[in-house]
C-alpha cells in the first residue's frame, strides 16, 4: 500500500519538474524526486507532493546552476 502511495505522489511531481527542467533527463528526474521521497520518509518528515516538489526543484536548479557553460569554437 505505502510503495503505491508514493508512486502516486512521485509521477505528478515528476511529471511537472520535467516540463519545467527541460534540459534534465527525466531519469535524473525521477531519481531526484525518489530520494527526496526516500530521504524525508527516513527523517519522518511527512511527505507531501509539495514539500516533494519544493525540496526536489532545488535540487534540480543546484544541477543545472552547477553545469560548467558550453565551450565556444577555438
Amino acid at each position: 500500500m505505502l510503495a503505491l502511495a508514493t508512486r502516486f505522489l512521485k509521477e505528478p511531481v515528476s511529471l511537472r519538474l520535467a516540463e519545467e527542467f527541460l534540459t534534465v533527463p527525466v531519469d535524473t528526474i525521477d531519481r531526484c524526486v525518489e530520494d527526496v521521497c526516500a530521504c524525508a520518509q527516513h527523517l519522518g518528515i511527512t511527505t507531501t507532493p509539495e514539500i516533494v516538489e519544493r525540496i526536489a526543484r532545488e535540487h534540480l536548479l543546484a544541477i543545472v546552476n552547477s553545469a560548467p557553460p558550453p565551450r565556444g569554437p577555438r
